[in-house]
């Protein structure tokens, strides 16, 4: 019995020790060492500033040998792309880097986007979704650097899809990591502060787009109502694009920049107008029984018609951001005004979730029935057959903004703060071996996809995906901050 015994710990003794041998061999070959990752960094980022990049700027994916390029839409001219995966995004990854290698190609490569993004500013002060670069094309924008522009130039800057916002961030973050003396940055960066500043409505919100167009356009601040009634028929834009909104984000990334940039210039004005925006927050959700936000307001702070496929309703999908930065701004200031709204609004939203824990884009005032558009776009109650470009409704977000807030509610003073500190990406070392295993010779990353607007018959199975970039990039670099 008792020699069984011994062979039976002797047996569990060396296979123990096998599997430690095994768990070690593994992670020596899963360990990069810094010099790896940082070369690896570097041939990535020379890749991007010498041959992807035009005048320093960029799209959004490319076909693998860089003959085929696209934004949203197919690209066949000297165009560069502001919304995000861009310009601004592959700036910052390059930005990101910078910071946690020291590498100064990265900080160059930022630069270069950032003098891109230049050539983008528009007179009103910020951006659209692009920018041309042929002169016959550039002669339709109010581009800034052009000097006066014709009276039919488009001057309307654009705080959809985190446009003017992602740029902005970018020249604030790179005029910092140049000790604020690039003037050409500087000015650039102040005079798109200033404009957001400039139209930003006395109810504390912002339209997705702003010029001289909102000149003397009043929207004063009122609590959120709903209207008496509404047509259920789409009845033209009726310049819902100047009034006040909450589509594709526009709150939730544009206040976290405005704090950014307090910090980082030390003016409170950008603070207090990121807290007026707060307010309006406040303001804008409706009362019960649908204590949400929806898309799109009137200047009355009532739920009106967008586009086309987009009703007055509460909106299930923009709501996640207005809650985020709710927390966020409790973090920032531990006034616990900006928590108050959260509750009610979770149970709202909770109960509102669809068989398979969906939620719906949006919500029927007063009935809350889920709506949906058919494929000619009329509004129905069915969501079996609608159009495909546009997501009617998406998997709940309830239960995660739940333990969000619960986390939250519990922060003291010291926890708010570390909270705010920019945390490094996580990367490990399988993970670091991974991403360099996975570049081509030239340095890219090579997604194997097709792109998305050349058509069924075009042949393309292989690109380099600027949002592929961005992700990578930045946990590369974390790891090689801290590799030994």
């Amino acid at each position: 019995m008792k020699l069984r015994r011994l062979a039976q710990a002797t047996r569990a003794t060396s296979i123990m020790a096998l599997l430690h041998m095994l768990f070690v061999s593994e992670c020596s070959a899963a360990s990069p060492t810094c010099e790896e990752a940082r070369v690896a960094i570097l041939r990535a980022v020379a890749l991007f500033r010498s041959e992807v990049a035009m005048d320093g700027g960029y799209l959004w994916r490319y076909s693998a040998d860089l003959k085929k390029r696209e934004g949203e839409g197919k690209v066949t001219t000297r165009k560069i792309w502001v919304q995000p995966p861009g310009t601004p995004a592959v700036g910052m990854a390059m930005l990101r880097a910078w910071e946690l290698t020291g590498e100064t190609p990265c900080l160059k490569g930022a630069i270069e986007a950032a003098q891109a993004l230049i050539h983008g500013q528009l007179h009103s002060g910020g951006w659209s979704h692009s920018i041309e670069l042929e002169p016959d094309a550039r002669r339709r924008h109010a581009y800034r650097v052009d000097g006066t522009p014709g009276k039919k130039a488009r001057n309307v800057s654009t705080l959809d899809d985190n446009s003017t916002q992602a740029a902005a961030l970018l020249m604030i973050r790179v005029d910092q990591a140049l000790r604020f003396k690039d003037a050409a940055i500087h000015e650039a960066a102040e005079i798109a502060l200033n404009a957001i500043l400039k139209y930003q409505f006395e109810s504390g919100g912002w339209s997705q787009g702003f010029g001289p167009e909102l000149e003397g356009v009043r929207c004063p601040a009122r609590k959120a109502s709903f209207p008496d009634e509404w047509s259920r028929t789409y009845q033209g834009h009726q310049d819902y694009w100047y009034k006040p909104t909450f589509n594709d984000g526009l709150m939730s990334d544009l206040l976290p920049m405005l704090l950014e940039a307090s910090r980082i210039y030390d003016e409170r004005r950008y603070r207090e107008a990121a807290l007026r925006g707060g307010e309006f927050l406040l303001l804008a959700q409706l009362p019960n029984p649908q204590p949400g936000w929806a898309q799109q307001y009137s200047y009355e702070m009532q739920p009106i018609w967008a586009r086309k496929f987009e009703p007055p309703a509460i909106t299930g999908s923009e709501s996640r951001g207005v809650i985020r930065v709710l927390m966020r701004l409790f973090r920032e200031t531990g006034n616990r005004k900006w928590l108050e709204p959260i509750p009610r609004a979770l149970a709202y939203y909770k109960k509102s979730e669809l068989p398979g824990g969906r939620l719906a884009r949006f919500y029927e005032l007063e009935t809350n029935r889920p709506l949906y558009f058919t494929k000619d776009y009329k509004l129905t109650y069915d969501g079996r057959n609608v159009p495909t470009h546009y997501s009617f409704s998406s998997t709940s977000w309830v239960e995660s903004a739940t333990k969000e807030f619960e986390r939250t509610c519990r922060m003291d003073e010291a926890a708010r703060l570390a909270s705010l500190k920019k945390a490094a990406p996580s990367c490990s070392a399988s993970q670091a071996r991974r991403l360099i295993a996975s570049m081509d010779e030239r340095g890219a990353w090579v997604d194997e996809e097709r792109l998305r607007y050349f058509g069924k018959a075009d042949p393309t199975t292989h690109i380099i995906d600027c949002a592929t970039f961005v992700k990578n990039l930045p946990r590369l670099a974390a790891y090689a901050g801290k590799a030994e």
